[in-house]
């Protein structure tokens, strides 16, 4: 279940997913551009975390999102998803094929660039129908890869749909993405590790629902919150990307 994992590394575990799932129910999207690379240096396999917390990212976006499918935004969400979806399938098969020390490295790189925007509040912004679409391309691809394409996306969707349909949104195309990796996943036979997501599933469950009962909080303060998170990541992605490479 955990690969030769000391107490140590799987309390640590623990509190990474606890992390994961506040951040995805508090911001919306982040749970793996935020987690992620705090895993990498428990255990430097992508492949073993990814499946994971798609399980954990299928299972809370739909309770999420049990009541709240009349508030989503339909017709944005299928006309991006014609963007997202086949980059989505050529970043995961990349993810089988590539070597992962590049996987890695790419991973650090993607949440190093995230990091400086939020450390000196920088935001993406859409634009034009062409950088949306680049944008969702890119993000789409990054978001097969590893999870992490979320801000890229994000920053289109908030411009395109509604404040108040853009998370119940956000979670349906996260739940679409991921049930799309789970499905190559296992018709390439890659483990899904199903009894570690479920013993995980407590912790993350905590911080899910203190994700919820604080999300209006973080959204006031968004600005500080992400120039903390920006500058812990600067520092874990500059020591990844130095491990990775030595």
């Amino acid at each position: 279940m955990f690969p030769d994992f000391s107490l140590l590394q799987i309390a640590f575990t623990a509190l990474l997913f606890m992390w994961a799932g506040f951040v995805r129910s508090g911001l919306g999207f982040g749970g793996a551009a935020l987690g992620l690379p705090f895993m990498l240096f428990i255990y430097d396999q992508p492949v073993y975390w990814l499946p994971i917390i798609g399980w954990h990212l299928l299972f809370f976006s739909g309770i999420t999102l049990r009541t709240r499918l009349h508030n989503v935004d339909w017709a944005y969400l299928k006309h991006s998803l014609l963007y997202i979806i086949p980059p989505t399938l050529v970043g995961v098969f990349g993810l089988i094929s590539l070597p992962t020390q590049w996987i890695v490295l790419f991973i650090y790189s993607i949440t190093l660039f995230y990091a400086f925007m939020w450390l000196f509040n920088k935001s993406i912004h859409g634009g034009s129908a062409l950088l949306d679409r680049f944008l969702l391309v890119l993000g789409g691809y990054i978001a097969g890869t590893s999870l992490t394409g979320a801000p890229l996306m994000v920053a289109v969707y908030a411009k395109n749909v509604a404040r108040e349909q853009l998370r119940n949104t956000l979670f349906v195309l996260w739940f679409i993405l991921v049930s799309i990796k789970m499905s190559t996943f296992a018709v390439l036979s890659v483990d899904l590790n199903p009894l570690t997501a479920v013993v995980l599933l407590p912790v993350a469950a905590i911080g899910h629902f203190i994700g919820l009962r604080l999300h209006e909080y973080i959204l006031h303060n968004d600005i500080m919150f992400k120039r903390v998170i920006g500058g812990m990541l600067v520092v874990v992605s500059g020591i990844g990307l130095v491990r990775g490479w030595v």
